[in-house]
């Protein structure tokens, strides 16, 4: 196997990796929303507030002790930041792929959930990629 071939299933099995751990982060995300709805009486605004920062700190966590090990060394709270504002970043991608094909794609627009496919994948990318460069650099 050549050396870009290893660096291509190496990447691939990062981006694996980190969506998997999306997907623990969905459910934290999720969890913590409607347990500060259910138990105490939150506003779904503020509810989301706390379940982003709990889901984001939960990926942070795994995928620095699991997708992205060489940066264990960095220093925690500043690696932390910088992953909050990449993946709010994401979501901002998330969003505006979503938005745009519910107003300019008839199927989209009747099927929004497909927008939502489409928005959490768009993230999904933009989060890998920036996170990579930006978050977990060694």
């Amino acid at each position: 196997m050549t050396a870009p071939s290893n660096a291509r299933t190496a990447d691939l099995s990062r981006f694996l990796k980190f969506a998997g751990i999306g997907v623990i982060g969905f459910g934290v995300d999720a969890g913590v929303l409607q347990a500060a709805i259910s138990f105490f009486a939150a506003s779904p605004y503020s509810a989301r507030v706390a379940s982003y920062l709990a889901a984001a700190t939960t990926t942070w966590w795994l995928n620095r002790n699991l997708t992205f090990r060489e940066s264990l060394h960095v220093q925690p709270a500043r690696q932390w930041a910088r992953f909050l504002v990449v993946n709010l970043t994401g979501g901002i991608v998330n969003y505006a792929t979503f938005a745009v094909l519910v107003a300019t794609v008839p199927l989209v627009t009747l099927h929004p959930v497909l927008g939502v496919a489409a928005g959490s994948l768009a993230g999904l990318i933009f989060n890998f990629l920036l996170s990579k460069k930006f978050a977990f650099v060694s």
